[in-house]
């Protein structure tokens, strides 16, 4: 089937909806940049925009107004979802970077049982036997690697939130993950929590961060990493 027999059949499901494929195509964009501007120079941005209007597709097809959460909203989960698959499909990470990854989250983890508090650069780095500068070279590496473990989850959750099919324990299980998440983040080093609201919830980039906080932008993606693995640390029951 063609592109133009496609984008009709689909025009035909939502007219009596009232929704549009191109008053969508926007969004799409913007979700595809906003991603890009976390990855690496080998993901293109014109692979995520096909991959998003493939999500907008379903979520046209597929939303159902009675379940109570706007098509705005169901779409950009769905576009977004659609994105992250690809990007999976297309794994460009060394598994030597996944386990540095796990290194240093391990580090962090047993650093904080034996101090009970957050762990600092030096201890953790020590913790690894390795120096501060080899430290953050790994956080720097690791950091562009990792598709932002919070954004999956994100993305789990509240996709089963809209979806039917979604049983009872279901939406505890997911709720309580929500939660564990906002709970580890309220606890972070205050600077990694700032990284990760103006991140997450501003949705800034690294370079304009690094303009609020007038560091550079290797430094808040060292900073970004690092929160991400004290994270991971802290919600092994969970992950």
């Amino acid at each position: 089937m063609s592109g133009t027999q496609v984008y009709a059949n689909i025009q035909k499901q939502t007219a009596t909806e009232q929704l549009n494929i191109e008053d969508y195509l926007p969004l799409v964009n913007r979700i595809a940049y906003h991603l890009k501007g976390r990855l690496p120079d080998s993901v293109m941005v014109d692979d995520l925009i096909q991959s998003g209007v493939i999500g907008l597709i379903e979520a046209l097809g597929k939303f159902d107004a009675t379940q109570g959460a706007s098509f705005d909203t169901y779409a950009g989960i769905r576009i977004r979802g659609a994105m992250l698959d690809e990007i999976r499909k297309g794994d460009w990470t060394p598994r030597s970077v996944y386990r540095k990854s796990r290194e240093v989250s391990d580090a962090i983890s047993k650093v904080e049982s034996r101090v009970a508090r957050s762990a600092k650069d030096e201890e953790i780095a020590e913790q690894m036997q390795i120096s501060l500068g080899d430290y953050y070279r790994i956080l720097q590496d690791t950091n562009s690697s990792q598709l932002l473990p919070i954004d999956e989850h994100e993305d789990l959750s509240a996709q089963k939130v809209v979806c039917q099919e979604q049983s009872p324990f279901g939406q505890l299980s997911e709720e309580g993950l929500k939660q564990a998440i906002v709970d580890q983040i309220y606890s972070l080093p205050e600077k990694e929590k700032l990284v990760m609201s103006l991140y997450y919830d501003e949705e800034l980039n690294l370079r304009e961060i690094g303009e609020v906080l007038e560091v550079s932008e290797s430094r808040v993606s060292q900073i970004h990493s690092q929160a991400i693995k004290r994270l991971k640390s802290r919600l092994t029951d969970w992950l």
